[in-house]
């Protein structure tokens, strides 16, 4: 059977309005054509602060914080979020990613931190994972003065951005960095070397598949590392999973990513992490996005935020709200 036949039918119509670009060639393009930054509720206040990033550069960090008009409500301390776009580590912005980020603050009562990440190929790794420790580090040194629990600091991203949330995840634990309470890589891009079933099955035009893979791996690590890749750069590398923050990932039947994210999902729950995770038949890389009105792209987005705002509550949360 064919790629479009194997798409749940309420998302095939989605794919015929997505671009079809070729990498490296049409990059550029691409970054020309991203998706605007649409207008959110105003029960979110969205603020960009800069920082000193990782390599000592200025970096952008978009901030997204509910807004609660009833003068009985006073909320002294809530938990974070750094949230990691994604984009293949060569594409995207934060502000693609407003209407998400606040239906995180909104729905999980949490404040979300976003990085400008510098990317590849003008900033090969380890660029943007830098930029993405520095923001862990901005936001553990300022939990106190932004209102932020610092026993309630999470990671998540999508696609690229999911894989640098595992690895952020990987670096945090190792350095012994401010520590996380949960991780949510969502169908994260995790291994460069694209030796699995599933890096070779999605080919098709429209989606993210096996030529953008491998031209994005590519230009993200760049000319001078052809051998030794540190796991940091690619997660699926890591012998020891242990000791790493408790795990929501989910990825579509028809992602190429499938494959090595089943391969990682099992590692976690080998080394002991608690790792939920949710295969999505018939939907390929991102469709959630592709076609928001789809049903099944609504049960996607509602149980990771749902998985979210679980994982973030405090015990105090949970006694009050019963």
């Amino acid at each position: 059977m064919d790629f479009i036949n194997r798409v749940v039918p309420e998302l095939r119509a989605g794919l015929l309005g997505l671009t079809v670009i070729q990498l490296p060639e049409d990059l550029m393009k691409a970054r020309l054509d991203a998706a605007p930054a649409v207008q959110v509720s105003d029960a979110v206040e969205i603020e960009d602060v800069y920082i000193r990033g990782g390599h000592g550069d200025e970096l952008q960090l978009r901030i997204y914080t509910p807004v609660y008009t009833e003068p009985t409500i006073k909320i002294t301390e809530r938990p974070a979020l750094l949230w990691i776009h994604g984009g293949g580590m060569i594409l995207g912005s934060p502000e693609g990613d407003d209407q998400l980020c606040a239906d995180f603050a909104t729905r999980a009562d949490c404040i979300v931190i976003s990085p400008n990440y510098r990317l590849a190929p003008e900033h090969p790794y380890p660029a943007g994972l830098e930029d993405c420790y520095a923001t862990l580090e901005w936001i553990s040194t300022e939990a106190e003065a932004r209102g932020i629990d610092r026993s309630r600091i999470a990671v998540g991203g999508a696609s690229a951005g999911g894989g640098l949330a595992a690895a952020l995840a990987l670096l945090t634990r190792d350095r012994r960095g401010p520590e996380l309470c949960f991780q949510m890589p969502l169908y994260p891009m995790l291994d460069h070397r694209n030796v699995t079933s599933s890096s070779y099955e999605i080919t098709h035009p429209s989606v993210w598949n096996r030529a953008h893979n491998l031209a994005a791996w590519e230009m993200y690590l760049g000319q001078d590392m052809k051998a030794d890749i540190p796991v940091y750069a690619s997660p699926s590398l890591a012998a020891d999973l242990t000791g790493l923050p408790p795990a929501y990932i989910c990825v579509g039947e028809l992602d190429l990513f499938r494959d090595e994210i089943l391969d990682y999902v099992a590692r976690l729950a080998r080394a002991g992490v608690q790792v939920e995770f949710h295969l999505y038949p018939g939907c390929y890389h991102a469709s959630e996005h592709v076609a928001p009105e789809a049903d099944s792209s609504k049960r996607i987005r509602n149980e990771y935020i749902g998985r979210l705002a679980q994982a973030l509550k405090s015990p105090i949360q949970n006694i009050d709200n019963r």
